[in-house]
């Protein structure tokens, strides 16, 4: 009857007659798959499999360890991981394994195995999902027993002998001095401040474990599934691993879409909060999109599209009218191959009942399921170029993220929310963003722009210095070791091979706080950081007490203070208009993005929009007027 019902809605969708479909199954499926020690239930995969095959569907298959089943927790109660209390969590909910497990390991190769040897060569699948969402909810740490014996090995290979660990991390500061590895500890439940360098060790760590398990499934799969991708579904705003890494082991980097969920969680003001409500904020999706397309090296899905109200976030609007429409483009725009929706029809039950789908829980359309539909007929008729490259490159690191979190030196200084404020302004100026690593290929951008690198490694320093374009740096910028440590030669460390000055102090500001600063852009008011510079550089912007805030030697500039968004707008079209980028101030709502020829504009405002369109130009959708909500 269900199959029945999908061949119904596909086909009214269009998506049968014109594009390829892809369906994705079974990525918490554990237990359907088996409900005891030795029995396993492969009749409802198999269904769906043999539907796929008959009506054309391409089927994703998603492994099922996100979800380890009751008896495997009972049988082997060391796989449950440990909070940051020591103790055991209990099953249920998700994500409930411990990385380091051996038992658990055992297990995934098990029912890996067993799913590649029925269905690896099945002629409608095309790739796997390898896990779901690694680490959500807090889980890429653990504290058992388990993980502190596998954290002790892992640092005998990065350190070799005792002595090398304790150099490493300074432990003679408050006595902390480890005689060999089995006295050192877990990073928590400390006294007081927990000594850093071994928090980034603990973090680093997490990451070798998360990425060993995935590539430890992916090797599995590779074996009997010849042919297929693999992917994964990374999160938005997440950095408790780095996807660049996760992400060497797949072909095709994959993210779940959900931009009021995230709006929801974004530290903005309460005012602007409510202006994006129903819409999200213009950028957040975006800026997701231009990152997953840089880790996947330029292969991006989205693995799951908001088709309406979630029911994760603390709050949980419906989506605007022509928002889900908005989302699909724009996706495509910015290179999706794929655009695929969670869910398909709502389910009735359980913790995600309240999580809308494209059809409601009586099998009905939803509203959204017409917006998808719009968007299958006008795909039909609108060739796709490949996606190019943008004329500025924004340099992202995760480990930086993990280092402002373990010392931020002020209550209001986020990583994410300094990278994401560079993002946007280059989206408001009209300008398209390539998102790296350190250390990656640089070369051919007009524009490079680095807002905090404080690790700098001799690959990042070197596709710096190879750059084409003017780099701009941002605060607190080399300004510790690998060892989280205060450089000898003063920040910002290895880059005073491009920018001879140093940060001999750098403060925090409360809010309220704000220092007057004044320069060939007008004047502004700074807070949240400022450093103090020692440089023969003449200063481009000063604070009105004399001290320097944006500093050049030939393509490079640094700046030693936390932008305001009048100073980065006025900053980065200064640089943009420079590089011969030619930037164009845009409405709050309005974004663009080109592909290949074609330019997509997406009006996220609430009022009509007029076309920033050169004469002459032809509209393959919409008009020279942008209504509300709607793409073109």
């Amino acid at each position: 009857k269900r199959g029945t019902i999908l061949r119904c809605f596909a086909k009214r969708l269009g998506l049968w007659l014109f594009l390829p479909l892809y369906g994705r199954l079974g990525e918490f499926a554990r237990s359907g798959r088996g409900s005891s020690l030795f029995g396993l239930r492969w009749g409802w995969l198999e269904g769906g499999g043999d539907l796929g095959k008959k009506e054309g569907l391409a089927v994703v298959l998603g492994t099922p360890t996100a979800t380890p089943p009751k008896w495997l927790g009972d049988r082997s109660p060391k796989i449950l991981p440990g909070d940051r209390e020591g103790r055991r969590r209990n099953f249920g909910g998700r994500r409930h394994y411990c990385f380091s497990s051996p038992p658990y390991r055992e297990k995934t190769a098990r029912i890996l195995a067993l799913l590649t040897k029925r269905y690896g060569r099945h002629p409608a699948g095309v790739g796997f999902q390898v896990e779901k969402e690694l680490g959500c909810h807090g889980t890429v740490g653990c504290y058992c027993p388990n993980w502190r014996g596998a954290f002790r090995g892992w640092l005998r290979v990065k350190n070799g002998k005792i002595d090398a660990l304790n150099a490493a991390w300074e432990t003679v500061f408050w006595n902390q001095t480890n005689r060999d590895l089995g006295e050192v500890e877990l990073p928590h439940l400390t006294g007081a401040e927990a000594n850093p360098t071994p928090l980034l060790d603990y973090y680093r760590f997490a990451l070798n474990l998360g990425r060993a398990y995935n590539c430890f499934q992916v090797n599995l799969l590779w074996n009997n599934a010849p042919g297929r991708f693999f992917t994964h579904n990374f999160m938005g705003f997440f950095n408790d691993l780095d996807p660049f890494a996760l992400a060497k082991d797949l072909d095709i980097a994959a993210w779940d879409s959900y931009p009021l969920g995230l709006i929801d969680q974004m530290p903005l003001p309460q005012e602007e909060k409510v202006q994006w409500a129903r819409t999200g904020h213009p950028d957040v999706a975006a800026f997701h999109h231009d990152l997953y397309r840089g880790v996947g090296r330029g292969r991006f899905w989205v693995m799951e599209q908001q088709p309406g109200p979630v029911n994760w976030a603390p709050h949980n609007p419906s989506p605007a009218p022509g928002m889900v429409r908005l989302w699909t483009w724009e996706a495509i725009a910015h290179g999706a191959e794929v655009v695929s929706y969670f869910r398909w029809r709502q389910a009735p039950f359980a913790q995600e009942q309240m999580h809308a789908g494209l059809n409601r829980p009586d099998f009905q359309p939803d509203v959204a399921f017409f917006e998808v539909q719009r968007v299958a007929e006008e795909l039909s008729a609108l060739p796709i170029p490949p996606a190019g490259c943008a004329p500025v490159a924004l340099v992202y690191d995760s480990e930086a993220a993990w280092v402002f979190e373990i010392q931020p030196q002020g209550a209001e200084w986020n990583y994410l929310t300094l990278v994401f404020s560079f993002y946007s302004v280059f989206r408001r100026l009209g300008l398209d963003v390539d998102i790296f690593k350190p250390g990656a290929d640089l070369g051919g951008y007009g524009l490079v722009v680095v807002p905090s690198l404080p690790i700098v490694r001799k690959e990042a320093l070197e596709a710096l210095s190879q750059a084409d374009g003017l780099v701009l740096v941002g605060p607190r910028s080399g300004s510790k070791t690998e060892n989280l440590q205060i450089p000898p030669e003063l920040p910002p460390g290895a880059l005073q091979a491009l920018l001879p000055l140093k940060v001999v102090r750098g403060e925090s500001l409360p809010p309220g706080l704000l220092e007057e600063a004044e320069g060939p852009w007008g004047r502004f008011a700074l807070g949240v950081w400022r450093e103090w510079v020692e440089t023969d550089l003449p200063p481009l912007l000063r604070f009105t007490d004399g001290g320097g805030i944006l500093f050049r030697r030939g393509r490079y500039l640094y700046l030693a203070d936390w932008p305001s968004p009048e100073l980065l707008f006025a900053l980065c079209q200064s640089l943009a208009e420079e590089a011969g980028l030619h930037p164009r101030f845009l409405p709050e709502g309005l974004r663009l993005r080109r592909r290949g020829p074609l330019v997509f504009a997406f009006n996220y405002g609430p009022e009509v929009v007029e076309a920033p369109a050169p004469p002459g130009v032809r509209f393959l959708l919409g008009n020279d007027l942008w209504f509300p909500k709607l793409s073109s």
